[in-house]
């Protein structure tokens, strides 16, 4: 009966240190019409992936949904003050991330992976494309590999925190990603109605951090408890 007791009482102990966590969610909105998009890719100049489009592929800069919904703001979490919150990256054993080249174009062309988390690169093209990808971090490698149509897939991974890493093809010049690579799991990305969701956050406070590659930063500082927290986040058009 003592050790029944005993083990109970290590079990609530156990019990209550955990700390509670939860989901922060919100919507990045744009606040004004946004910018005309640009034309990226002459058709007739490239028959090949000419051929895959029947409309004039246009640059994706400003994807706005319904209600003035913001897509591709990368939203993370730093602490209280500001600085960067590093160190609790799962990136090694998360699952990877899929770049695919798909009609000429880097589909997705905003994406955000964790430090050390695998980044797949596929060629689903009929044509040969190259990997170029040009990181501005110390540590975080630039490679430039060709891929041909039909080829085995591309694995990258970089070790250090970066915004914005930009992927590009030097045989297509209008073809761009760019990847934010984050050192923890605490980040999202706006869906195409501008909605996120960084889930599974420690109780605490924090600045959250929504980036647009355009519209620049927007942060707010919150108290998360184990309720969860709503953040929304307004751009304004340049």
């Amino acid at each position: 009966m003592k050790f029944s007791s005993f083990a109970l009482l290590i079990a609530v102990f156990l019990t209550s240190s955990v700390s509670p966590a939860a989901d922060i969610v919100g919507i990045v909105t744009l606040k004004g019409a946004p910018p005309p998009e640009i034309e990226i890719m002459p058709l007739e100049d490239d028959p090949t992936c000419g051929a895959l489009h029947t409309e004039k592929p246009m640059t994706q800069f400003y994807v706005v949904g319904k209600n003035g919904g913001l897509a591709d703001a990368v939203v993370l979490l730093k602490d209280a003050d500001g600085e960067d919150i590093t160190g609790k990256s799962t990136g090694a054993s998360a699952p990877p991330a899929v770049l695919d080249q798909k009609g000429c174009l880097y589909v997705p062309t905003i994406l955000a992976v964790q430090t050390g988390q695998k980044i797949i690169v596929k060629n689903s093209d009929p044509c040969v494309h190259n990997v170029h990808c040009t990181p501005t971090v110390a540590g975080n490698e630039e490679q430039n590999d060709a891929q041909m149509p039909g080829g085995e897939d591309l694995t990258y991974a970089f070790p250090k925190q970066e915004m914005f890493l930009c992927f590009k093809c030097d045989v297509h010049p209008w073809m761009f990603a760019w990847v934010s690579v984050i050192d923890s799991p605490y980040f999202s990305v706006s869906d195409k109605d501008g909605k996120f969701v960084i889930k599974n956050v420690p109780a605490g406070k924090y600045t959250v951090v929504a980036n647009h590659r355009k519209l620049g930063e927007r942060t707010q500082t919150v108290q998360v408890t184990d309720k969860g927290v709503t953040v929304n986040f307004t751009f304004e058009a340049k």
